[in-house]
């Protein structure tokens, strides 16, 4: 059953019991009364006799985080925003009412989301899915920032929202895969929100003393630690400069450099690493200990850690193709060099899982294509695609698949790949036809339902430019460019989806495995420092798109490692049902999260 939550006109919050979608009746409560109400229909509640309910509200990392703050959990939720997003834009419900409405208050992004590569250049494959939102597709909604009240704040929006969103999944050629999809995304904004109130553990003296080791003491504000300052000076005099020259200025830097005849036009790394002169080294240096400083120094230290914990701000769905973004902390970056200030409570350990090679697997089990599904049946699909023939090296391996993720077309990736196709034809041709379908400025859809969009407007007009009677050779050059830029971009967007969509399902699953674990035995070690309702019991602190983290106490560390396994495997049956293909983790138990890798 939905019990649906919305803001009322008066300042408290209205409750409607809402089984199916028929409206049920409505209570009247104050805000400070919530947790109280959440926590007696929860199972093991006073009220929670039956299953746990579907806590339905507007937006999960607005209502969650006041239940969290007075120790309530919730087992199951519905984000009728998140599930909106992808309800408005699937394939799978093209014909709804709901996706064919006009733009209304549940198309505003509650937080600055990530979209597609605009085509004002062409893209690399790395940067594909993470830029900035505002180049984005001409039918996404314009990103905005977490709004104070809307019309869905009304006593009947959300429940009228809940009804078109039933309806849409209802009518879909797949309904099952939507409901999947929603609830897996649903509950990844639990995880999300949970994890940012438990915090990851955070030593902030180790954290202090990584950054003066490799920085020097700590500077006053304004001035740059002695170590910078020394390769500033090295800098200077490599170029002859005067002791004005800012190091931090690209241009005035580049200027140097060109007085002194470096011969550099940019201050990329592997363009530096090409050219023989004195400036080379200490640059490189400057480059990646200024990194360093702005990126996790010490006012980020200040910044982002209280309390011994590191609480990021996530943001679910905030890519285009379902992975997370961040929007504050840089969660999804923390670089090696830091990691060492990840430690453990007293008693406690860090229990730390990655799927292997998930998106090739993802690929084997979308297609499914048993040659590729059994390449991994033994843990390295590289090495599996060595023996199966394909390719000789498993580096070749590695390579060709990278090729047919992300579309090279150039080099070892261009050599390997048909031989690829010839071992693994039917892996190989889901990312050919995506990759046609993105060229024509056609969707494509994940496993479970979310689609891409169509391209941008520059994508447009390089199309239209082409066919102009006085187009030359130039806008013919750049139409083919945008049509390849967009392909490669559809190509990858059907895996890396529906790769995320595996996650989510791993989430979903190590979330509920984990509280049915209990609490930490008597004897089992010492409570732990996250606030309750997670202070005596393992609970998820860090996410990265294939990578989790569970803090847990020391006596069930090795129960939460097997529940982090049994959870991987669920998720491939939940996406795949019984084909055969394997999604092994890396599982390391460890004090501190440098000791994972």
């Amino acid at each position: 059953m939905h019990v649906v939550l919305a803001h009322d006109p008066s300042g408290s919050v209205r409750v409607h019991d809402v089984p199916g979608a028929a409206t049920g009746e409505a209570r009247t409560v104050p805000p400070a009364a919530l947790p109280a109400v959440v926590r007696e229909a929860e199972p093991g509640g006073p009220g929670g006799t039956g299953p746990a309910p579907r806590w339905t509200w507007d937006d999960t990392s607005a209502w969650y985080a006041g239940l969290l703050a007075a120790g309530v959990r919730v087992e199951r939720a519905h984000d009728l925003r998140l599930c909106h997003r992808i309800l408005r834009h699937s394939s799978l419900a093209a014909s709804s009412a709901l996706a064919s409405a006009p733009a209304g208050p549940w198309d505003e992004a509650p937080l600055t989301v990530a979209a597609p590569v605009g085509m004002d250049r062409a893209p690399q494959p790395d940067a594909l899915f993470d830029l900035a939102a505002g180049a984005g597709p001409r039918s996404a909604g314009r990103p905005g920032t977490r709004r104070q009240a809307s019309a869905v704040d009304g006593a009947e929006g959300p429940v009228a929202e809940l009804r078109a969103q039933e309806a849409a999944v209802a009518d879909s050629p797949a309904p099952g895969r939507l409901r999947l999809l929603l609830a897996a995304e649903s509950a990844g904004a639990l995880v999300a929100a949970e994890m940012r109130h438990a915090g990851l553990p955070w030593r902030a003296d180790v954290h202090d003393a990584i950054l003066t080791e490799a920085l020097g003491p700590r500077p006053p504000e304004g001035r740059r630690p002695a170590r910078l300052e020394e390769l500033a000076g090295r800098i200077r005099d490599a170029l002859d400069a005067p002791p004005t020259l800012n190091p931090d200025s690209h241009p005035d830097l580049l200027k140097a450099m060109q007085y002194a005849g470096v011969g550099a036009r940019s201050l990329r790394k592997w363009e530096l690493s090409t050219i023989d002169h004195p400036v080379v080294a200490p640059l490189l240096e400057y480059k990646n200990l200024y990194r360093l400083l702005t990126a996790n120094g010490w006012h980020w230290l200040d910044t982002w850690v209280t309390g011994g914990r590191f609480r990021p701000e996530y943001v679910v769905g905030g890519v285009v193709t379902g992975r997370w973004a961040s929007s504050g902390g840089g969660a999804l970056q923390l670089p090696k060099g830091v990691r060492r200030a990840v430690v453990a409570d007293p008693g406690w350990r860090l229990v730390v899982a990655d799927a292997a090679q998930l998106e090739p697997r993802v690929l084997a089990g979308m297609a499914g294509d048993e040659a590729m599904a059994s390449a991994g049946r033994d843990g390295d699909l590289y090495a599996g695609i060595v023996a199966s023939g394909a390719v000789d090296t498993r580096e070749l391996a590695k390579v060709g698949m990278l090729g047919a993720l992300y579309g090279g077309t150039t080099g070892a990736s261009a050599q390997v790949l048909p031989r690829l196709a010839r071992t693994f034809p039917r892996a190989i041709a889901l990312v050919e036809e995506a990759a046609r379908a993105g060229e024509r400025g056609g969707v494509v859809t994940t496993r479970l339902g979310r689609s891409s969009p169509p391209p941008g407007s520059d994508w447009d007009a390089a199309q239209a430019g082409a066919f102009d009677d006085e187009a030359g050779a130039d806008a013919a050059a750049r139409a083919r460019s945008y049509t390849r830029s967009w392909g490669r971009f559809t190509r990858n967007f059907v895996v890396q989806g529906t790769a995320a969509e595996w996650a989510l399902c791993w989430l979903a699953s190590i979330r509920r495995r984990l509280w049915a674990m209990g609490v930490v035995p008597e004897g089992g070690g010492a409570q732990g420092l996250a606030p309750a309702p997670f202070a005596d019991r393992p609970h998820l602190v860090f996410f990265l798109h294939d990578e989790v983290v569970v803090h847990a106490p020391a006596a069930m560390a090795d129960d939460v490692a097997d529940a982090v396994r049994a959870a991987a495997d669920e998720a491939g049956r939940l996406l795949f049902g019984g084909f055969p293909v394997d999604f092994p983790l890396t599982v390391a138990t460890v004090d501190s999260y440098a000791d994972a890798k």
